[in-house]
């Protein structure tokens, strides 16, 4: 039987022009195992592959040294030493470069190809030592010895069936090769010499140069068998799995011609029998399949309910949300983004434009944007939450970031969502399902990561239908939104991307565990200057726009803005103001289109002929009357100023009587300080009988509005102690602060409100808690020109400050 390497058979060339070469036999062997090796070998380096001793290899000589090596050994003995190189990409290597153990081979054949490149056929001999390179030039030569070869004993059954085990896995991996040709396993089971058959079964492996070299290295035949098995069983297993993937391949490509012939012959049928009218939308359907970016999971999904619907009878009712269900599925933007702008440069300018003032609302929001750019657009950052009062620009300021980031705007109202189908959608077998309206939006949108703005988030309700707010919790949790589910959809959606911001006038009717999840930003109410300004670049423009007259027709003076802002509006923001500027651009444009007049000036008489009476203003009312306090309060509208007015009656038992329409905390304040003063008589002057003697009326006017919350505590004292002691309160004061039963004063919220608020109504002091110190600090100094601040921590304190020595006219005698 003969045989050629592998890699020989291939190059046709050769095949033609040479003899087979006869596999190695017993009697060979013994004669080349006797032959010694030479002291000194001209050594040549080969790239890529490692001579095995019996194995004939062809090889490629394309370096000078080695063409003049092998025209030199073919004219002598033919004898030469091949080493394999470390490194293989090195192109003129030094003896460094190369291992220590090579092969004894001889020159079987030299080829001159038609190419003009020389091919050598060698057969290894005996392996060989370098002990000493000689000469590097014309080629390398090197001292040499003999490589001795440890063989196991003769009958060494366990040798025996390790050669046994690798010429059988040799034939299976040839059997598995289709590349192989099938007379190499006769090649195979015709060695006889358990050395030339480990040799050649490792030449002719797909194991790495280095591998081959290292087996070259072992110099016990046992163990050299064992390592090669070990790679023959990786290389079987590799193979068995390669042929395990490509035969079901094959079966489902099989299987999918075979569904295409059958679906060609029903619509064959179907065209014969008249055709079929919903073929085309379907059709369209999966057409439009093919260009979705969504994953292999929801690509089998739709093609598993496509097929669904192509078996149903179009007349039935679930034909209808089947075929919408597949639509919904096609209108998901699955991930498609917008490119995000990143420049926060961008981001303020922006925002300044759109938003006059809200310093502290637009740092926060550039510091938001600053984090997700730095985190490469990763959106696990909190959803942010802009509370405050109504009209100061929460919902524009959701759509100035879609603006800045350059992402599409989506907003949901949920003001009175009381269903939490609203929010995951009804499920499909219901008649009239449809998804929830936070997939419907962002079906609109085309982008699965817009700026998402869930406005009026505090104005949820609940009722039988569910709890919509729990099904927020969900579409609010970075760790849970990248696996929404919705009902119709049945399916998990990644809202991951999308950037949450949702507004509210209050907290306190947030659920908690919504609310945690949510990053709290305040936006507070503008003060009068704010409003002239926000007036000046963003009102009467748009005013002007909407009612179709110009800048020189319509014109207001900064005073008259002022007037419309102090007089005929009572807020926070700016809704009320816009709604007045709007009334008074339409009387201007009556008079234009009625040709009576093309200019008009505003002054205050025509803003009263327009407008009407301005509205009644709370005013600070002196301090003739003891027992009135002026305490400052925050109303979802902004900052007002309240009066806490007491009186006295001479009674058998002291009593203390609340009107005013007051909530319970307010009622507590009042107990509070009236509690204290009694067991501080001292603080005042007074003796403890009084108390018994006298009962005590507190009202606060405007008795049809409720009136809650701990921050009257520090006034309701003041007038008590006022009231009793009939002492003025200083002139043009007023104060906010809770109070305790030790004699401490807290801090409360709404500090600018409330100072906007005192400053409108002419007052020039104010006692505060000293920890809202850092509250008015916040404020722009010149927002409170004109007011002076006492900062307290006790409620002795406070009534240093806040009472004269000097009594009132017609002071009662108490």
């Amino acid at each position: 039987m003969k045989i050629y390497n592998d890699s020989f058979v291939a190059n046709t060339d050769i095949d033609e022009e040479t003899d087979f070469i006869p596999l190695l036999s017993s009697e060979d062997e013994e004669s080349m195992n006797a032959e010694n090796v030479p002291n000194e070998l001209p050594i040549l380096p080969l790239r890529n592959t490692v001579l095995f001793p019996g194995v004939v290899i062809p090889i490629t000589v394309g370096r000078d040294k080695s063409i003049n090596l092998i025209k030199e050994a073919n004219k002598g003995n033919k004898i030469i030493g091949v080493i394999s190189q470390k490194n293989d990409t090195i192109e003129d290597p030094l003896p460094a470069d190369l291992n220590t153990v090579g092969t004894v081979a001889y020159i079987v054949k030299m080829l001159r190809m038609p190419d003009g490149s020389t091919t050598v056929i060698i057969q290894g001999k005996k392996r060989f030592k370098v002990t000493e390179f000689t000469q590097t030039e014309p080629y390398m030569r090197g001292k040499t010895t003999e490589f001795t070869e440890d063989r196991p004993k003769t009958g060494d059954k366990e040798f025996e069936a390790l050669v046994s085990s690798l010429k059988d896995m040799a034939v299976q991996i040839i059997k598995q090769s289709p590349q192989i040709p099938t007379e190499a396993s006769f090649a195979i089971n015709n060695i006889e010499s358990p050395s030339f058959l480990i040799n050649f079964i490792s030449s002719n492996s797909h194991v790495s140069s280095e591998e081959k070299q290292k087996m070259l290295e072992v110099p016990n035949l046992k163990e050299r068998a064992t390592v090669m098995l070990g790679h023959l069983t990786k290389e079987l297993q590799m193979l068995e799995l390669k042929n395990q993937i490509q035969n079901k391949v094959k079966v489902d490509i099989d299987k999918q011609q075979r569904e295409y012939f059958l679906n060609q012959q029903i619509k064959t049928i179907q065209e014969e029998l008249g055709g079929n009218q919903n073929e085309q939308e379907l059709n369209e359907m999966a057409d439009k399949a093919k260009n979705k970016k969504w994953g292999k999971e929801t690509a089998d999904i739709f093609h598993k309910q496509l097929q669904k619907l192509q078996r149903m009878n179009p007349n039935a009712a679930e034909y209808g949300i089947q075929t919408n269900y597949l639509e919904l599925m096609l209108e998901l933007p699955w991930n498609e983004y917008t490119a995000d702008n990143f420049d926060l440069k961008n981001a303020q300018k922006v925002l300044n434009e759109d938003h006059f003032g809200l310093d502290k609302v637009k740092e926060r929001i550039l510091e938001h944007l600053a984090v997700i750019k730095l985190k490469g657009g990763e959106m696990k950052s909190p959803i942010i939450c802009l509370y405050g009062p109504p009209g100061v620009g929460k919902t524009s300021l959701g759509k100035s970031i879609a603006k800045a980031l350059g992402r599409k705007y989506i907003r949901m109202s949920l003001g009175g969502l009381k269903d939490e189908s609203e929010i995951r959608g009804h499920r499909k077998t219901y008649i009239g399902a449809m998804p929830g309206r936070v997939l419907q939006n962002l079906k609109k949108s085309n982008s699965s990561n817009p700026v998402f703005v869930l406005d009026e988030i505090d104005k949820v309700g609940r009722d039988f239908h569910g709890d919509p707010s729990s099904a927020l919790l969900e579409v609010l949790d970075p760790e849970q939104n990248s696996n929404f589910y919705d009902n119709f959809l049945e399916m998990d959606y990644d809202l991951s991307k999308v950037m949450f911001v949702a507004t509210a006038n209050s907290l306190s009717t947030i659920q908690p565990a919504l609310r945690d999840r949510m990053e709290i930003i305040e936006v507070n109410g503008y003060t009068t200057e704010e409003k002239i300004e926000i007036a000046k670049r963003h009102l009467i423009p748009k005013t002007l726009s909407e009612t179709g007259i110009n800048k020189v027709q319509f014109k207001l003076s900064d005073k008259i803005i002022e007037k419309v802002i102090e007089d005929y509006t009572r807020e926070s923001g700016v809704r009320s103001l816009e709604k007045r500027f709007g009334k008074l651009a339409r009387h201007v444009a009556m008079h234009v289109a009625m040709n009576k007049r093309s200019i008009i000036k505003f002054d205050e008489s025509l803003l009263v002929k327009v407008l009407g009476p301005s509205h009644s203003k709370d005013r600070y009312q002196g301090n003739d009357v003891a027992g009135v306090v002026t305490g400052l309060a925050w109303t979802p509208v902004g900052g007002d100023i309240l009066f806490i007015e007491t009186s006295l009656s001479k009674t058998k038992t002291g009593r203390l009587t609340l009107t005013g329409n007051l909530g319970d905390v307010m009622k507590e304040s009042a107990t509070i300080a009236h509690e204290y003063l009694k067991s501080h008589f001292s603080l005042v002057g007074l003796k403890p009988e009084v108390f018994d003697a006298w009962s005590l009326h507190v009202h606060v006017p405007e008795g049809a509005t409720p009136k809650d919350g701990p921050s009257a505590g520090i006034a309701m004292l003041t007038a008590f102690a006022s009231a009793y002691t009939q002492r003025k309160v200083k002139k043009s004061i007023a104060m906010t602060g809770e109070i305790t039963l030790r004699g401490k004063v807290l801090p409360v919220g709404g500090i600018k409100e409330k100072l906007l608020a005192a400053k409108r109504a002419g007052i020039k002091e104010v006692i505060l808690c000293a920890d809202n110190r850092r509250d008015v600090e916040d404020i722009k100094p010149e927002y409170l020109k004109g007011l002076n601040f006492v900062y307290v921590t006790e409620m002795r304190e406070v009534l240093e400050a806040a009472l004269l020595k000097e009594k009132v006219k017609n002071a009662m005698v108490i």
